[in-house]
Formats: C-alpha cells, structure tokens, sequence
C-alpha cells in the first residue's frame, strides 16, 4: 500500500527550564492510504498530544511529520489554516456541530467556505448522508436527534472536502453503547466503502477493536503494536485485552 503520513523522531516538550515534561519521546511509525490505524494508551501516556502535534494544532520540539512529501512542521502559521481545509478532516468526542444549523447545513459548510459548486455539495451531502444512514434527518436541527446521528453528522462534515486523513478524537466517549456500535460501523463503512483513512486516539478497547492496526503509547514511547490482518473482531478484541493488561488496565474495556 501506499504509504501516506510519515512520522520520524517526534518529540514534544512542556513546561519551562526549570519544570519539563516530556509528553513524546522520539516516536516514528507511518500511516498507509486507506488504513484505518489507533493510538491506545492510559491517560498521560502522549495519545492527545501526538494528535495535536499531527493536527497542527501543536508545534513540535523536534522530529518531523510528513504528509505525503510534505512536511507540516516546516510550515508557516499563515499556511496552517489551508493545510487544514485542504487535507484534514477532524471528527471530536463532542460532535462541535453549530445548534443554529440544520445537520445539512453543518455538514455543507466547510464546501461552502472552500467555494466549491452548489450543485456538487447537495451531491456530496446526499451521497453522505445516505452511505451514513442519516438522509432521513438532515432537515433537523442538532438538538433534535441522537447523538449518535449527530456524531454520524460529524463524519460526513469531516468527508465533505475528501481529506487525505480522518483524525478522530475518543469519537464515541460521549455516546452510549448502541450508538457507539452504529458510529463505528459507520467508521468501517467509510474506511472500507468510501476509502478513507483514518488516525483515532481511543481508550477504549472495543472501539478500538474495529481498527486494522493499533499502537500503543506509554510515558511518550511506543510500547507495543498490533495488527489485525484476517482475525475477526472478537479475537482482535482479546488481543488487545492482553496488551492493555501488560499496560496495567488503564484503559475501558467496558460494552
């Protein structure tokens, strides 16, 4: 496969000369076109922070990130903002969908603020909404439905400009068991279906348990790592039990 973000020798620091906290400690690791990859670890292990870091919401303090042949930590505070809308689709534990908007309009406005076709966003938004099991609601408001349909509104605002990379942040930390199970069937559908790639930092071990491949962060390292090539969902699930026991059990293992 083709291989799509490039980590190397990443390292982030906090604090000042005489308090330093070390929340990244020389990772390096890649991310193929089409994978669908977690970042697991117990709180304070760097998860957050390397998200941030690709993101570009956090500067690093040494080591580079690649996106394709680009490298983001060389770029610009001017040039961040485009980066971002041109490349990344962002989907958080609290949806940050906009009350005042109708999940058609949440979902159209990063096409709209990109001035792409009107004609080509209703396409999109219908074709997304559809695959995502939400055209049905599209004319309501936030407020008026699931949050497991306003998190699934998410997904389809952070497809809407097809992004090279998905980031998902704790993505169904604030949803209940049987809409977690639908956001993360809908997470397969587009990985599988609609190609994209997605990086979700997740405590969660059966959310986590629907991705292909996962590493696992402690004290800002990389401590193990996990493929699940052909095994079905329940045996990569135990699989991941395992490591996390070896972790200390730091993390969910509830649902």
């Amino acid at each position: 496969m083709e291989e799509l973000l490039r980590i190397e020798g990443l390292e982030k620091y906090y604090g000042t000369n005489n308090v330093v906290t070390k929340a990244i400690d020389r990772i390096s690791f890649s991310v193929e076109k089409g994978e669908f990859l977690g970042i697991m670890g117990a709180s304070g292990s760097g998860k957050s922070t390397l998200l941030n870091c690709i993101s570009t919401i956090d500067s690093v303090t040494a080591g580079h990130i690649y996106l394709e042949d680009e490298d983001i930590t060389e770029l610009k505070d001017s040039e961040l903002a485009k980066f971002r809308q041109n490349n990344l689709g962002f989907i958080f534990q609290n949806f940050n969908l906009l009350d005042t908007l109708t999940l058609q309009e949440n979902i159209s406005l990063a096409a709209i603020i990109k001035k792409r076709g009107g004609n080509e966003i209703e396409r999109r938004v219908d074709e997304l909404a559809t695959s995502l099991g939400i055209a049905g609601v599209l004319n309501k408001f936030p407020y008026e439905v699931s949050g497991g349909q306003r998190q699934r509104c998410a997904c389809a605002r952070a497809l809407i400009n097809e992004p090279k990379i998905i980031l998902a942040d704790e993505p169904t930390g604030a949803l209940d068991s049987k809409s977690a199970s639908m956001l993360l069937t809908s997470f397969t559908k587009m990985n599988q279906s609609l190609g994209a790639t997605i990086l979700m930092v997740t405590h969660d071990i059966f959310t986590a348990s629907y991705c292909s491949r996962i590493l696992f962060l402690m004290d800002g390292k990389i401590f193990s790592e996990l493929v699940r090539k052909n095994k079905g969902r329940k045996e990569f699930f135990n699989d991941i039990l395992d490591v996390v026991t070896l972790l200390g059990g730091d993390v969910s293992d509830a649902r």
